[in-house]
């Protein structure tokens, strides 16, 4: 019997829970008090660079299931002008970033047709806020906007760049999304009965909460915080220290100083929220942690490996999935024998094809072919496959079972690290290994396509017990991409025989070597009279299977209304 999720349902069951629910009285409740869904980005096409990496990826595949299941869910998050720059991508950096347009979104307006305003104390001012809309897969998605005539020339920008380095800015943003989302969802008469915030960005929606129960219903500050929290849960997503945002709380108390006095209470009460323990430190992550009546996690290894971080804040693992519709690339397999190997081809060509008009790099189908592709940072171990070059080269140029490697990715800006990683990976693939490794520059969501969708194999190297969930191996396999990883994330829940193969944490790079050598490379070339590697495909099959029936936002959407919402 496989490992994986005991306790998941069968997409059918899912599909008829779904229908069941759409007639019970909970779900007419949320059609007049619906969720709302704050995230700080949003993946729905590259048009909108409103996303960094697999938050905004996640949050998009949602937003999209929300749709599909006609759950009443209203998203907000902030409308990036310029989106998520990326300092790697020199062809883009050189030409400059164009700022983005209405990209198909409305301004919001009231009933009159006028657009919407409202104000958030900032400082010892008030910032003026306007927002965009737009209908996703039937899901309301609403993106707050700064830049308006009325602000401050730096006010204007607060909502011109993702993840910005700017600490202040980066404030500003939180301040924005978190109270500035929920006074817009009052000003269009919009009153959720649950605030699913998605990571910490938004925690700062706790004190407008607090303050409307202090307005509307007179209760005193502890009440109206233990309301609030009745009414919040949230969803981690990382364990890395840089993943969970901190700031001085010298800064937050001057940035929130007008909006303490509008509420009537000492800002060193506000403070206190997310105050990190015998320290001057402010973190969004504390304030989420304890603002939230609910918490989750989004694998059941992170909610362990979290317990023993935030002991007194306990957290339910719902695994990640995916949308299937948005990254099935094969749609249908009637099980024939060569069928799924024929179209993966097809999709590997393309892949290939991309390859040669960018690189100029021409490789055979034929050929063994890895991918890597995330974001580039130090515990996702970008440079495990490379780290043996001596190694990596005798198993590449292997004239009886060649292999080749492509890889893409991005730092985040700032990332010093991250940058001098992806440097090293450009200097490899243009010198020692040009023959046999391709790095992809500009990762976004058609090359992760290209890639999740044509490469043979998908490597995942992470750190175990730091990477808290990882999506794009769940891509790759829906696509018969077969994964060699550690055991990390939702990987620590599947049984990975006749789907891929577990490398080893400790020695990851001497473990690949193996791996590929001795298991990987075999089991490709070893090829029928037909042509096909029939156990490849065989794992292909498995692969996909594990994905459509466990690892997808059908599931993880039914176990967050079960296990969240109601």
């Amino acid at each position: 019997m496989n490992k994986i999720l005991g306790d998941a349902s069968s997409p059918v069951a899912d599909q008829v829970w779904f229908e069941e629910f759409r007639k019970t009285s909970k779900y007419k409740n949320l059609i007049g008090r619906p969720v709302a869904y704050f995230c700080a980005e949003y993946a729905l096409d590259d048009k909108l660079p409103l996303f960094a990496g697999g938050l905004g990826v996640l949050a998009g595949d949602l937003i999209k299931e929300a749709g599909d299941q006609k759950l009443p869910l209203v998203a907000v998050g902030l409308y990036y002008h310029r989106g998520y720059v990326d300092e790697t991508d020199t062809e883009k950096a050189s030409k400059g970033v164009s700022r983005l347009g209405p990209a198909s979104f409305e301004q919001v307006v009231n009933s009159g047709g006028k657009p919407i305003i409202i104000k958030v104390p900032l400082y010892d001012r008030e910032v003026l806020i306007k927002a965009w809309e737009k209908i996703i897969k039937g899901t309301w998605l609403i993106l707050l906007d700064t830049d308006l005539d009325g602000n401050t020339p730096s006010d204007r920008l607060i909502t011109d760049k993702l993840y910005t380095n700017d600490k202040e800015t980066r404030l500003k943003q939180n301040i924005v999304i978190g109270i500035g989302g929920q006074r817009f969802l009052e000003a269009m008469r919009v009153h959720p009965s649950i605030y699913h915030i998605n990571e910490g960005h938004s925690a700062m929606l706790a004190l407008e909460l607090i303050y409307l129960q202090m307005k509307k219903r007179h209760l005193n500050f502890n009440d109206a915080t233990q309301f609030a929290r009745q009414h919040m849960v949230f969803t981690n997503h990382t364990l890395v220290p840089a993943g969970n945002e901190v700031y001085s709380n010298d800064l937050v108390a001057l940035m929130l100083s007008k909006y303490s006095e509008a509420l009537g209470v000492p800002v060193s009460e506000l403070i206190k929220l997310g105050l990190v323990q015998e320290s001057s430190i402010f973190s969004m992550t504390m304030m989420s942690l304890r603002m939230s009546r609910t918490i989750s996690a989004v694998s059941k290894l992170h909610a362990k490996k979290a317990k023993e971080i935030w002991a007194d804040h306990p957290m339910i693992g719902i695994t990640n999935g995916i949308h299937i519709k948005t990254w099935d690339m094969i749609k249908k397999d009637s099980g024939k024998a060569g069928e799924l190997w024929r179209i993966h081809q097809t999709r590997k060509q393309a892949l290939l094809n991309f390859v040669k008009e960018k690189t100029g790099k021409d490789w055979s189908a034929n050929h063994l072919l890895l991918g890597w592709a995330r974001r580039i940072v130090s515990y996702k171990r970008p440079l495990a496959i490379l780290d043996d070059l001596p190694k990596i080269l005798e198993i590449c140029r292997n004239s009886e079972r060649p292999v080749r490697l492509i890889m893409s990715g991005r730092p985040h800006p700032g990332d010093e690290k991250g940058a001098r990683m992806v440097k090293e990976i450009v200097s490899l693939s243009e010198g020692k290994l040009k023959d046999v490794l391709v790095y992809l520059p500009g990762y976004n969501i058609e090359i992760a396509k290209l890639l999740v969708a044509g490469c043979d194999a998908w490597l995942i190297t992470q750190i175990v017990g730091f990477e808290a969930s990882g999506t794009s191996g769940m891509k790759a396999a829906i696509n018969g991409v077969l994964p060699i990883s550690t055991r990390d994330g939702w990987i620590d829940e599947i049984e990975m025989r006749g789907k891929g193969w577990l490398i080893e944490n400790e020695n990851v790079t001497a473990d690949l070597m193996k791996t590929l050598e001795k298991y990987v490379a075999p089991l490709y070339y070893n090829i029928d009279s037909n042509g096909i590697p029939a156990q490849w495909e065989e794992n292909m099959r498995n692969s996909r299977r594990m994905v459509l029936s466990n690892f997808n936002t059908t599931r993880m959407l039914r176990e967050y209304i079960e296990k969240l919402y109601l």
